[in-house]
């Protein structure tokens, strides 16, 4: 069963891609898939959710 299940279904569906939480997480973009193989602390997982929802809104607002 795949790890951060959350995370990467919030990602497939934001159209943000890894690459782009990656650098706003200040990390590459292979760390970061790293990151997500094993199920992380809640609070890790709460900052990178709100970073990708940040990008999401950031995206919307260029569309609009």
């Amino acid at each position: 069963m795949k790890k951060n299940i959350v995370i990467r279904n919030l990602i497939e569906h934001s159209c943000v891609k890894y690459w782009e939480v990656a650098e706003a997480l200040g990390i590459t973009d292979g760390n970061f898939s790293r990151k997500l193989r094993k199920e992380l602390p809640r609070k890790e997982k709460e900052a990178i959710i709100n970073k990708i929802l940040e990008l999401k809104n950031e995206k919307e607002g260029e569309e609009n």
